[in-house]
């Protein structure tokens, strides 16, 4: 399977679908509905809202959605790496890798608000990576801006993403007092025409405006599988984080920049969740794509073929074994 992956084939577009469904059926086999958590924005709030007032297609939908965005997310991964050439070789091991590793924590294949969330932070990784060295990226740098400021609507605590969208500017740019204002005026954008909107409404205030934010420790339940979860995901991650070290001497410094803001983003990904969060850890969803992406890093640069083989049927079997004779999906 790691080799099919591999491989730069268009089928593997239709493999990654039908190796998703595998490795995820009990989400469909036993479908989860979606309520409303503390940190929802308005706008999923609102979509929720819509999908428990028509139940023409029961809760299946939810999975359905669910699984739409993963592989959807998968995919774009595994372009935006092969695009920009981060790896040494075009794959779908970041597509692969990211399935799988979403598939270690029931709650990361719940349709949630932080997994929507991803697709506006792959947007944005997109973005902050094509200004580098581009003349003219004040267009570019405010729809970066504005993406996170409509992904705070999903999802509110994900505008703690600016400090990582502001680090990123200092990355790839030379510091520019007003690009940086343009991508807070793009943050702002979509808080002002709701402002005008609870003003015609006369709702009006700033609770309505911007929710209040808190900061606490998440209570877990801790357990055996959790603790292997997490194994399976950190270990393979450190492998890979060798390896992007090892060769970033053979990258060309726009690649390296590129993996800065990888591990910037996993860092920032890692701490959101302990704003408003919910006790769980669907929030840690949105940290699923940095550590995507040096997995595959693990899968590809391996030395020893037996490793990733190793790591990759050792996953799989854990997860099956968590869905049907651990805890369960």
């Amino acid at each position: 399977m790691v080799g099919l992956f591999k491989q730069k084939n268009p089928a593997n577009i239709f493999l990654l679908l039908v190796f998703g469904v595998l490795i995820k059926l009990p989400m469909f086999s036993q479908p989860h509905i979606t309520e409303r958590g503390t940190g929802d924005g308005i706008l999923f709030r609102a979509l929720l809202d819509y999908l428990h007032q028509h139940k023409s297609m029961g809760p299946v939908i939810y999975p359905i959605l669910a699984f739409t965005l993963l592989y959807i997310q998968a995919i774009i991964l595994s372009r935006f790496i092969a695009q920009h050439r981060m790896m040494n070789r075009p794959t779908y091991l970041p597509g692969m890798a990211y399935l799988l590793i979403t598939s270690l924590f029931q709650e990361w294949n719940y349709f949630t608000a932080p997994l929507l969330v991803n697709t506006f932070l792959l947007f944005v990784l997109s973005a902050l990576f094509r200004i580098y060295n581009q003349p003219e990226a004040r267009g570019t740098i405010f729809n970066i801006g504005l993406a996170l400021g409509l992904a705070s609507f999903f999802y509110f605590p994900a505008i703690t993403f600016i400090g990582w969208i502001l680090l990123a500017l200092m990355v790839m740019r030379p510091f520019r007092l007003n690009e940086w204002v343009l991508c807070l005026l793009g943050v702002t954008a979509p808080f002002y025409f709701y402002a005008v909107y609870l003003f015609i409404v006369g709702g009006l205030n700033w609770d309505n405006l911007l929710p209040p934010l808190t900061v606490h420790l998440p209570s877990l339940k801790q357990s055996a599988w959790m603790a292997g979860s997490v194994f399976l995901l950190t270990v393979p991650f450190l492998i890979g984080s060798y390896y992007v070290q090892d060769n970033l001497r053979k990258m060309l410094i726009q690649v390296r920049k590129g993996w800065s803001l990888v591990l910037l983003y996993l860092l920032v990904a890692i701490l959101v969740p302990f704003v408003n969060n919910s006790d769980s850890f669907a929030n840690w969803v949105m940290a699923a794509v940095p550590f995507a992406a040096f997995h595959g890093c693990t899968y590809l640069y391996s030395g020893f073929r037996i490793v990733p083989i190793l790591f990759f049927w050792a996953t799989v079997a854990f997860i099956i074994g968590f869905q049907y004779w651990g805890p369960g999906w």
